[in-house]
């Protein structure tokens, strides 16, 4: 039965790292009617499994449970339709989007293979979240390879392949664990997992097969090539990527099947849309999808994507995908590892209890009342920079064996002095960035920001003032799932491409921060300093961050070495 235009719903379900978010969403004009989160029962795994025993584990991993996505759709979904008040049979599609590259190993029929009891208690079997970081070394090894042979693909992708993509984590696991390698039928993006769960149909989607997963010009690497890397791995792209049909964004990847209407509460047989990133489909939720427009997805991380009508290498890009972001234009990805939860990490760990205290008699959160202390500051008073790589460098170095560093702090620096740095330190790495496309010939005019971290003005101020750019701002407080239901809106044929549904659902503030040139001029003294540790700490100046992550996975192997061997002892033995 056809809906009526002006009665039609969709649903969008953004999964993101700690939770899934659903949000109905009327197709007429993108009213937000209604929205639930749940959060995964297991959270980030990147400490110990907590899923099987509380094993633990080396550092750089991150693992997640996939049924907790399910969850999602069994629990948010029928919440934001109760929240809404809507009948539900007026909803006439779903659409999701996932983190990216997060890889979920599965049997032939997609069942995951942490799920089967034999691999219940093997790390390699579970979903390898997007931050999982512990694949550099088969990272290193590809890009070396790729650059000693010319590969043509690797440019594409700014010189430089991901540990977080999907071909180093393929590669990590069959050299740590074949047993799982050989088990895994499927090498499958959590984005196209979820479909499949969703529509009973396994679709490849074009965002995160380009940006993730190296496949350019209707290729990937060669088996010539990867067998170069480790003769095992020659049938990866063959045994475990190829073979499903690969689905355009905007598309359905098909309807919805009983199994999922039961979970969901929503009608069966309704359009499911083709998987996608949740920075990427977050453009057409701020009816950024023109040209030269930078989406900035703010949250734990930042995702830098834009649409071009040119076609060009830019260093330490995550990627460009000729209609990655919507048909067209050739879709340009980039990123930040760490943003959010670099100033989490320093809240949680760096602020004394006497902070916690006065915020709460403020009634502020700390981030909030730490905020207002630096604000009071002129630019440059706290005498610190910082380089913003606690979780690594995504753009434009590509190396996540970099590490955070602050540089200037005396006896009398104080905690929102480092807080100010550490928000200067993104501001200056997005800079870094935008650069980079410019220079390459990709004019960037307009910074569009989405994400948790818009709500915090000085901060959105500070990115418009060291970049020199106007800076507007997403309307909706969840545009990754509105995103998501724009595009099930297109699948669901209510809109010609993504474009029109954008132009009718999505919305911004436009400029709603413009730079304050004095400001700016103030943060270019900073920023001159910034790019000389940038380039010493990562450009081969001095490699004492890579040692001393060395020294760190050693000593850690040993102790991992030294719990294992010591139960074997008698309690009065002694290890010599």
């Amino acid at each position: 039965m056809t809906v009526n235009a002006d009665r039609a719903l969709v649903v969008g379900v953004d999964y993101g790292t700690l939770s899934g978010r659903a949000v109905v969403v009327r197709v007429a004009d993108g009213a937000e009617l209604g929205s639930a989160v749940h959060e995964y029962r297991h959270a980030v795994m990147d400490r110990t499994l907590t899923a099987h025993a509380d094993e633990p584990l080396p550092p750089e991993w991150a693992l997640q449970v996939p049924a907790d996505y399910v969850e999602v759709l069994t629990t948010a979904v029928p919440a934001a339709l109760e929240a809404a008040g809507v009948d539900p049979a007026d909803v006439v599609g779903i659409g999701t989007d996932f983190t990216a590259c997060t890889m979920v190993p599965t049997t032939a029929d997609g069942t995951p293979l942490c799920e089967l009891p034999e691999f219940a208690d093997r790390p390699h079997a579970y979903v390898k979240l997007w931050k999982h970081h512990a694949a550099q070394g088969q990272a290193d090894r590809i890009n070396e390879l790729a650059r000693s042979r010319g590969e043509s693909w690797l440019p594409r992708y700014g010189g430089l392949i991901s540990s977080e993509w999907q071909f180093a984590k393929g590669l990590q696991l069959l050299e740590e664990d074949r047993e799982v390698y050989d088990a895994t039928a499927q090498w499958v993006e959590a984005a196209d997992w979820i479909v499949w769960q969703l529509s009973g149909s396994y679709v490849r989607n074009a965002c995160t097969l380009g940006y993730k997963g190296i496949y350019q010009d209707g290729s990937y690497p060669s088996p010539d090539f990867l067998s170069a890397l480790n003769p095992d791995f020659a049938g990866f792209v063959k045994d475990k990527l190829d073979g499903a049909p690969i689905g355009d964004l905007g598309s359905a990847a098909g309807r919805l099947t009983a199994q999922a209407a039961a979970w969901t509460g929503l009608p069966e047989g309704i359009a499911v849309a083709v998987g996608n990133v949740d920075a990427h489909v977050t453009a057409p939720a701020a009816n950024a999808a023109e040209n030269g427009q930078m989406t900035l997805i703010m949250g734990t991380s930042t995702c830098h994507v834009i649409s071009s009508d040119t076609l060009a290498e830019v260093p330490g890009m995550c990627g460009v995908v000729d209609g990655g972001i919507v048909a067209g234009s050739f879709g340009y990805e980039a990123g930040q590892s760490g943003v959010g939860d670099i100033f989490a990490w320093f809240v949680s760990t760096g602020v004394p209890g006497a902070y916690s205290e006065a915020a709460a008699a403020a009634g502020q959160s700390l981030h909030e009342y730490l905020t207002e202390l630096a604000a009071a500051q002129q630019v440059g008073a706290h005498g610190l920079i910082a380089l913003d790589w606690e979780s690594g460098n995504r753009s434009v170095l590509v190396d996540h064996e970099l590490s955070g560093l602050i540089l200037g702090q005396t006896l009398a620096t104080r905690p929102e002095d480092i807080y100010r740095a550490l928000l200067e330190s993104t501001a200056f790495g997005t800079r870094v960035i935008v650069e980079a496309f410019v220079d390459s010939g990709v004019p960037v005019t307009e910074l569009v920001v989405a994400g948790g971290l818009l709500k915090n003005r000085f901060l959105m101020q500070m990115y418009s003032d060291v970049t020199r750019l106007p800076l507007s701002t997403i309307v909706s407080e969840q545009g990754p799932a509105l995103g998501s239901a724009i595009h099930a809106a297109v699948a669901a044929g209510y809109y010609d491409d993504v474009r029109a549904g954008a132009g009718a659902m999505g919305g911004k503030v436009e400029a709603a921060y413009t730079p304050n040139p004095e400001a700016a001029d103030a943060y270019d003294r900073l920023f001159a300093e910034y790019t000389q540790l940038y380039d010493y700490f990562g450009r081969g100046g001095n490699d004492v961050m890579h040692r001393l992550k060395a020294i760190r996975r050693e000593v850690h192997a040993g102790a991992t070495a030294s719990t294992a061997v010591a139960p074997l002892l008698e309690p009065t033995e002694e290890i010599a």
